[in-house]
């Protein structure tokens, strides 16, 4: 399938599963996001990621992180969400940057977003789709307009995400905002390349081997080590491999750990033999200095 024509079907798949959950099941998967209290993680400068693989499977994730946001009483919320690379030119791009070039020399090196001039293939993207679907529903519902969300998407940071066009007046926003992310942490099986004899089934020994990948990402990035991150992003099939250094280079020292981890089988999507599965994941990073003490 080419890039462009896998964007639409995504495109087409969220919208038909928002339809799908209705209001009913928008509000269901709500309520499950109230089993975390996390406004206080943020308002202490702490950092919430969540997926954005199938709504029906981690919807309740995204959800825990539009009620913190709700919570923890700020005025402004930052969001720096994943860039997916749905054209030839930035799938190349991100390979050459992996492959130790200069982010520099590409046009899409930077930060795209909203009320930015520029490029704006953040526009096309299914990342945000499904949490700005719950932050509708949880706002209205709550009877409050909420507070300003700015969307952020950065990419080829390329191990050094303070080189990034537009990383200044970042750090302006996120000085009196709290920051989460998005981030599917971990493709994995034969529709996404891996041998048959090397997959693993979404099972116990599936998502336990999931979470290891995915803690050994968290623990590249808690040690700033943003070049190796950005490597295992790529062995591990992250998304987040920009999004994950500029939320820690935003935030400074962060302790990461999972506090959910389910999974979203994408063996239709790809039109691929079982298994073909992405790795949803509640991700809390809190301040280093808060955790110590």
């Amino acid at each position: 399938m080419e890039r462009d024509e896998l964007q639409k079907k995504i495109l087409a798949d969220y919208a038909a599963e928002h339809d799908a959950l209705g209001e009913a099941g928008t509000l269901a998967l709500l309520e499950r996001g109230r089993a975390w209290r996390l406004g206080p993680t943020l308002a202490a400068g702490g950092v919430l990621v969540f997926p954005h693989a199938g709504v029906a499977d981690c919807g309740h994730q995204i959800a825990a992180a539009v009620h913190a946001c709700l919570d923890s009483g700020a005025d402004r919320v930052l969001v720096i969400s994943v860039l997916h690379a749905f054209t030839p030119e930035m799938e190349d791009a991100r390979v050459r940057v992996a492959a130790g070039e200069d982010p520099a020399q590409f046009r899409h090196w930077g930060i795209q977003g909203t009320g930015l001039d520029g490029l704006q293939n953040w526009r096309h993207d299914h990342a945000l789709m499904s949490f700005r679907h719950l932050w509708q529903a949880e706002t209205r519902r709550r009877g409050i307009r909420g507070p300003e969300v700015v969307e952020r998407y950065p990419y080829l940071a390329g191990g050094h995400p303070e080189r990034l066009p537009g990383i200044d007046a970042l750090q302006q926003i996120a000085a009196d905002a709290v920051i989460v992310s998005t981030a599917d942490p971990f493709h994995h099986g034969i529709g996404y390349g891996d041998a048959p004899e090397q997959s693993y089934a979404p099972d116990a020994a599936g998502l336990a081997y999931a979470r290891q990948r995915i803690e050994e990402g968290i623990d590249l990035l808690a040690r700033g080590d943003y070049w190796g991150y950005n490597q295992h992003c790529v062995a591990a099939r992250s998304d987040a491999r920009d999004a994950g250094q500029v939320l820690r280079y935003l935030r400074g020292p962060l302790t990461g750990s999972i506090l959910d981890l389910t999974y979203t089988d994408a063996t239709a999507l790809y039109a691929a033999p079982p298994p073909t599965w992405v790795a949803g994941a509640l991700i809390e990073w809190q301040p280093a200095k808060a955790q110590d003490a």
